[in-house]
């Protein structure tokens, strides 16, 4: 448990030192990326091999879910090391996180260039589930941060997610 407390807590500075910063600095999601398989890829941080699969839970906290969503993110990344911001939005649909509570980045700078980083959020019983992922944020990181005076989970510029 002790691990597993560490690594969320360095996962949240990571996030909170890198997250938001980007989120500004893009455009519009020019091309969808492909989604994943549809099959989550445990990986060695993940746990014992016979450890089970996190699943949603929707009536628990987003700390409790925070298993969860990293779980379905860190699939996209093994299916896909150059995923975009579909391709997460995509799995954590499927996975039963509320489409319509998800923000996203571009994954295009406002010079049509690769975004470093792009984030990705789901407002979940009142805080946000937040993912990063790009080379400028040394993979993938999720966390749970508070609600924004916004209502909204990402500071600056998302798209829509009108597919």
């Amino acid at each position: 448990m002790r691990r597993r407390r560490t690594s969320r807590a360095i996962l949240g500075l990571a996030v909170a030192c890198l997250g938001f910063t980007l989120a500004g600095c893009t455009a519009p999601d020019p091309e969808p990326t492909a989604a994943p398989t549809g099959r989550p890829v445990p990986t060695a941080s993940a746990g014992p091999a016979d450890a089970p699969t996190p699943t949603l839970m929707p009536d628990l906290s987003a700390t409790e879910n925070l298993p969860a969503f990293d779980y379905v993110n860190l699939a996209v990344v093994a299916a896909n090391p150059s995923a975009g911001g579909r391709a997460f939005i995509d799995a954590l649909v499927q996975a039963g996180f509320d489409k319509s509570k998800m923000e996203v980045t571009s994954d295009v700078t406002t010079l049509d260039k690769p975004a470093d980083s792009i984030q990705f959020a789901v407002q979940f019983q009142g805080e946000c589930l937040v993912g990063q992922f790009g080379p400028a944020s040394g993979g993938y990181h999720g966390a749970v941060r508070p609600l924004l005076g916004t209502g909204r989970c990402l500071v600056g510029a998302t798209v829509p997610i009108d597919w």
